[in-house]
């Protein structure tokens, strides 16, 4: 089963997805009433475009490159112990996407990054919902293909695996988090869990549409598979909280930009009234997302295809 999984990682996500995918249908959260007729194209190419031609890309170009350029660096960290490699990769892979994510947040990169957080949800469909060059650009993905060209390869593929089991998690409305809160004697193991690695509770927090409740915390909690990265550098809130509600509130005041446009900026630019998809926005307006107050946080968007219906902030301690 082990060696299995070794040699069919991408399968094993795929199931993994899929596990999730499923959950979330039984639940009867898999499709939101908040969702728009932007959401289900823009998400299902960029899925398709990381998983068929980004990452697959980036590892075949970098040990092309490495081969050219740098051969005699072929396996010359295979002799590693395993934890020694584990490190590696999560400073190279997971520490870099920390700062990536983060500088993404910024005036200059937010474009890129903005199709993430325009999901009016939470779910798995979420977790590769991203502009082209955000990902293309991303320093973990190359760092890491050179690191396998390195010799990390016989490690890479169950990091990768833990990883993706993570980042999923933290997405989906499956909420797994929510037993450690419930009951008081877990409490103690939800305080390492959630400063350890990223949470839906946490993660969440970082897709709220707001952050005056004291529950969203969109500029914070930018860790994907480490959250502690966020407890080190000063940038985590933890509530053990669900926000109310999700995405950006210029999409509900002036409607969802056009999916090819979150897709493909700059290649594409937005038409939209107050965008910062249109490439001409100033630098310090186009890092600002409007914050809704309370009152109009409870206001249905009329772009939605069914009626608004607010997260639960659970759980209720016992």
């Amino acid at each position: 089963m082990l060696q299995w999984i070794s040699e069919h990682t991408a399968l094993a996500i795929v199931i993994i997805f899929v596990g999730f995918a499923i959950a979330e249908w039984l639940r009867g959260r898999f499709r939101s009433p908040h969702e728009t007729h932007e959401d289900a194209p823009l998400e299902g190419a960029m899925t398709m475009l990381f998983a068929g031609a980004i990452y697959p890309g980036i590892l075949l170009l970098v040990g092309w490159l490495a081969e050219c350029y740098t051969p005699e660096m072929a396996g010359s960290l295979a002799h590693l112990p395993v934890w020694a490699m584990i490190g590696l990769l999560l400073i190279g892979d997971d520490l870099t996407q920390y700062w990536w994510h983060r500088a993404s947040h910024s005036p200059l990169l937010w474009p890129l990054h903005r199709a993430h957080h325009s999901a009016p949800y939470m779910g798995i469909r979420v977790v590769y919902r991203n502009n082209f060059f955000y990902y293309a650009m991303m320093p973990g993905l190359w760092i890491s293909a050179y690191l396998v060209f390195m010799g990390l390869g016989a490690v890479y593929p169950w990091y990768v695996l833990v990883k993706m089991l993570v980042i999923f998690g933290a997405h989906s409305e499956v909420r797994w988090d929510s037993v450690l809160y419930r009951h008081r004697w877990l409490h103690p193991l939800a305080w390492l869990v959630e400063r350890t690695i990223s949470t839906p509770a946490t993660h969440y927090a970082h897709h709220a549409m707001t952050q005056a409740d004291g529950i969203g915390h969109y500029k914070g909690n930018y860790g994907n598979l480490l959250f502690f990265w966020d407890v080190l550098f000063g940038t985590a809130r933890i509530t053990r909280q669900y926000p109310a509600r999700s995405g950006l509130y210029d999409d509900v005041v002036y409607g969802p930009e056009r999916w090819t446009v979150q897709l493909f900026y700059p290649l594409l630019r937005s038409k939209r009234e107050q965008s910062v998809l249109t490439g001409t926005t100033a630098p310090q307006v186009a890092a600002a997302t409007l914050d809704p107050s309370p009152e109009e946080l409870k206001q249905p968007s009329p772009w939605a295809r069914g009626p608004f219906r607010a997260s639960l902030s659970e759980p209720v301690l016992e």
